[in-house]
């Protein structure tokens, strides 16, 4: 059975029809940072097990970008599933 992922516009759709974009806890560095604020956002990342948040996008669907939060680590239980634009207004970004 397919992995299951519930878009909020295109309601349960199989994960074939996305494709995972990276973390979506990153905060990207202000335009004046400094080179190695810029390094350690572009080259230096954590790889977190467990219960994760990452970018989505509904590739084969709405073409909408998503946070998923998931479990990387064992069962890939998918947690929530939020519009990206939403997230990113409640950031205040």
């Amino acid at each position: 059975m397919a992995s299951l992922i519930s878009c909020p516009h295109c309601g349960t759709r199989p994960t074939e029809e996305f494709t995972i974009r990276g973390d979506a806890t990153v905060v990207r560095p202000a335009p004046a940072a400094s080179d190695d604020d810029w390094y350690r956002y572009v080259y230096v990342r954590d790889n977190p097990k467990g219960r994760i948040a990452e970018y989505w996008h509904h590739t084969a669907g709405c073409r909408r970008w998503l946070v998923v939060e998931r479990d990387n680590a064992s069962s890939h239980q998918v947690y929530a599933v939020t519009d990206a634009a939403i997230k990113a207004r409640e950031a205040g970004r």
